[in-house]
Order: C-alpha cells, then structure tokens, then sequence
C-alpha cells in the first residue's frame, strides 16, 4: 500500500502543508492514478523531488532493491510462527503489528526479515508489516526553526511501524561525491546506515532521498525522539529504513529519530554537550527542544572532507 500526499482540506489557502491519507481509502483505480500524478507534481513544484514510497537504484549501486534475491518460506499457513518459518529464523519481528525490539535493553538488536513475494504465507501474516505501507495519516508542515518537519494527525502506538526513509542507494564513492558538493547552507538528506555483524563485518547502506524519495524525508532529528530506525529486509539484502514509535505518540506531535543511530535516550544518560570543536564549523546546531539536547547535530567524520557537511538525515536547519 502507498501513500498519496494532497492538500489539506482544512488549509488549502496554504501552500505549504499536505496531508498523507493512505491509498486503501480510494477504491477508484482511475483517481488512485490522478492522485499518484498530484503526488508527482506537488512534491516537483514544493520541494524539488520526485516522489517514490520505495529505495530505487542510484549511481553506484551494486544491487537494484527492488529484486527480490531471497527465497520465499514454505510455510502453508495464513500466518507464520516461529521454529518453523525459515523467514523468522531470528524470533518473532512483531506482535499485533508492533515491532517487539521497540522498548527492550540491550546493546545489540537482531535482524528483521519479513515474508516475501516468494513466501506461499498470505497476506494476513503476522510477519508482513513494513511492506504494508503507511498506516496513519501524517502532515508535512513547516516548523520555527527546522524547515519543514513530518507529524501525526492520528495516536500511533508504542511499537507500530509508521514510515520508511527512502531514497536512491549509492555506492560509497557517490555518497562521498555529493556531500563534497555541499555548501553549508544546503540541508543534507543522506544518511549511513552502518550494521555490525558478529564476526566484526560491517554491512554500510548509503541513502538519499534529496532528488528522490518518500515522507521520511521530512523527519527532523531530536535528542530524545519519537522514533526508531530499524532496518528490515523484504525479499533482498538492501534493507528498508523502517522507523517504529519508540513510545505512544499523540496526535498532533511531530515525529522524530535520533540522526545518529541510538535507539533510545535515556533520561539518566548524559548527553555530549561538546561544542562545535570536534568537527569544526561543519557542526549545525540542534533546535529540538528536549532537555537533555546535545546543542548540535551528529556528526559522523566518515564521509567527510574539509570542506564537506555531515552525514545526516532530514531538514536538520531551516532552508
């Protein structure tokens, strides 16, 4: 299921807001395909992109994310278990549509792999989740201080998967190219995603929605977020930047992830109140707002020149 973005009823004398209402509350194919047109135009016309609820293959690339190299689960019934799924060799990914990661201590978290296209399971099954799609309306607004920022008009709760971070998926080397053509007025969409296996490997994914991409786009970062990213893997090995709610959200509130990876920010942790020395004038400053909030965006030195910006995700500072 996809998303379609139109303008609010409530403020259609505002340019600059838009409501995602999910695709099942249209029935009509033909106006299913004028709305994926609007979709196109809108985000053309506001924000310079070109609307895709999913990864596509950028330069450099060595794998297209939309094929599906994993085999499918034997399993005949409507819904998989655990022990017997080849596809849920890792645990159980959910109960009631809720991820069951969200909430629990540990340093590490363990892989996500859903049924796919290849699975003889149906489409009822438990361990379907992700590529569901949006499930709660969200509104793209503009905020005081970090350009335009993602919330929800419905209570979503603690667990639920509410939407992706999709965008082209580059190679290491274009990654590194685009952020060396940054100036420090440019907002940075790219993010790395980098996941530690245990025999010490790393597995790194590159992503930028900047010219094309989805609603998560539109997320801000926070020191003591809504949000949590977790990478899912659905028939291939370029995982999904799946984002749960970390706690129950309020209709209303704005949606939110850590840029920086943790999964949770404990109050009685101590957040780093460095100043911008290390990583010089590249470091932004953080707006969030919480208590214990750093005072600048994360930082990530990896993929970073002298004279290149962050490796982050979202709006970060206003346009």
């Amino acid at each position: 299921m996809q998303a379609l973005i139109t303008p609010s009823v409530a403020n259609r004398t505002h340019g600059h807001r838009f409501v995602l209402i999910a695709l099942s509350l249209f029935t009509s194919i033909a106006c299913r395909s004028s709305l994926l047109l609007a979709i196109a135009m809108i985000c053309s016309v506001f924000f310079s992109l070109q609307y895709s609820p999913d990864h596509v293959a950028g330069p450099g690339g060595d794998t297209d994310p939309s094929e599906i190299t994993f085999p499918g689960c034997s399993c005949v019934a409507a819904s998989c278990l655990p022990g017997t799924c080849s596809c849920l060799h890792h645990g159980e990914n959910y109960h009631h549509s809720c991820l069951k990661q969200v909430g629990q201590q540990g340093d590490y978290s363990r892989p996500v792999f859903e049924c796919n296209a290849m699975c003889r399971c149906g489409e009822l099954c438990q361990n379907r989740v992700v590529q569901r799609g949006l499930q709660f309306r969200l509104e793209v607004f503009k905020t005081a201080k970090k350009g335009w920022g993602l919330r929800t008009l419905d209570f979503i709760p603690n667990g639920r998967f509410v939407c992706e971070y999709a965008g082209e998926i580059l190679a290491f080397s274009e990654a590194c190219r685009r952020i060396e053509l940054q100036t420090p007025s440019d907002s940075n969409y790219i993010i790395a995603v980098k996941e530690h296996l245990y025999q010490g490997q790393i597995i790194e994914t590159f992503v930028d929605p900047t010219y094309v991409g989805n609603v998560g786009r539109f997320l801000n970062h926070s020191c003591e977020p809504n949000l949590v990213m977790t990478p899912v893997r659905i028939g291939s090995m370029v995982p999904k930047l799946a984002l749960f709610a970390a706690n129950d959200i309020c209709a209303g509130e704005e949606l939110s992830y850590d840029y920086s990876g943790r999964s949770h920010n404990s109050p009685a942790i101590q957040r780093d109140q460095k100043g911008p020395d290390q990583g010089g004038e590249l470091k932004k400053p953080c707006y969030c707002g919480a208590k214990l909030c750093a005072g600048f965006l994360p930082y990530d030195s990896s993929l970073t020149g002298p004279t290149s910006q962050m490796i982050t995700s979202g709006e970060g500072v206003a346009r």
